[in-house]
């Protein structure tokens, strides 16, 4: 409980340092819809294509942050935020709702495969597996893992990179499969070889494994299955293995927060076009299905697609990154 309010009281910290920097960004937007999302480069420049195509150019600002950083902003400043439109890991999303009842419920039809709260609309979505560079692979006599305990083996020492839990959200994916499959007492013992092999390839980002499994590093990574998918498309001697622990997701989506009604209307008629005419570009960078008559090509369907047995919360991600500096 101690730990939990820790967190709340750093995210409150946080936020104030924040809302001070965002004093001036907020007269800088010039009444402009402002729009704060955690998504990558790949993710913004689709929100903005459909926003910009819907007529909407010049009409938002869109700034991206961090994932921890957008997270302190919305728990410690609430419908305070200088944001009208956030787009952010869902579970933040709802953790903030709940503290805060910051969130209006979206008035635009969805047709979403998975139920989700009134108040957001899942955007995109992100799944976890291993890759390996087949070359260093064969150099080093390995065998093909098929697992996560596979590669808490000694004869993966110094050959694996993983994203860190505490600065990835990326690194949660592997976390909660290594709970979900072994529990967290032989779960801890499978951890603890896993870091122990990473060695110096612990990675702060969710793209660095990849990025050095592409470049012979490492033997092998784990992280966001489709980068693994677009680096075998492109020749590159790598190859992707769904574990047999489970391939789980993260998904983001875009909710609209309380304000005058006219800002209300017209960041809610944005999230719409985020939400339905940014699908497609989104879905091709994160192969995902979400919604009714979407597909996605064979090789971006995970052969163990799982999901956590709890609700994703913020509370839980401390408890797994807890479980995750244990094993250090």
């Amino acid at each position: 409980m101690k730990k939990i309010k820790g967190i709340w009281l750093s995210l409150v910290a946080l936020g104030v340092v924040l809302a001070l920097a965002g004093c001036s960004s907020g007269e800088a937007a010039g009444g402009k819809v402002v729009i704060y999302t955690n998504g990558d480069e790949a993710a913004s420049d689709a929100m903005a294509s459909a926003l910009d195509a819907a007529g909407y150019e010049d009409k938002y600002m869109l700034q991206s942050l961090g994932t921890s950083e957008l997270g302190g902003k919305l728990m410690a400043e609430g419908d305070k935020i200088e944001a009208d439109l956030v787009t952010m890991s869902s579970y933040f999303i709802e953790s903030a709702q709940q503290e805060h009842e910051m969130f209006t419920d979206v008035s635009f039809g969805t047709e979403a495969l998975e139920q989700h709260p009134a108040y957001y609309a899942p955007i995109l979505a992100n799944t976890g597996a291993i890759f390996v560079n087949t070359e260093v692979l064969k150099d080093k006599g390995l065998p093909m893992p098929t697992s996560l305990k596979d590669l808490a083996k000694p004869e993966f020492k110094g050959l694996v990179s993983i994203p860190n839990i505490m600065a990835s959200s990326t690194g949660w994916l592997f976390v909660q499969a290594i709970i979900s499959e072994y529990g967290e007492e032989e779960g801890q013992t499978v951890l603890q070889d896993l870091i122990a092999n990473t060695g110096p390839h612990l990675e702060s980002s969710g793209s660095g494994p990849i990025k050095k499994v592409q470049a012979g590093e490492v033997a092998v990574g784990f992280g966001l299955r489709y980068q693994a998918v677009v680096a075998k498309e492109s020749g590159l001697p790598i190859e992707y293995v769904d574990p047999t622990e489970g391939n789980f997701s993260l998904t983001e989506a875009v909710a609209v927060v309380k304000k005058d009604e006219e800002t209300t209307k017209l960041a809610t008629e944005m999230a719409a076009v985020i939400t339905k005419d940014a699908r497609e570009e989104l879905l091709e960078h994160y192969p995902v299905a979400l919604y009714e008559g979407e597909t996605v090509s064979a090789v971006n369907q995970p052969t163990h697609s799982k999901q956590f047995d709890q609700p994703l919360t913020v509370e839980l991600l401390q408890q797994h990154q807890d479980f995750f500096k244990a094993a250090n």
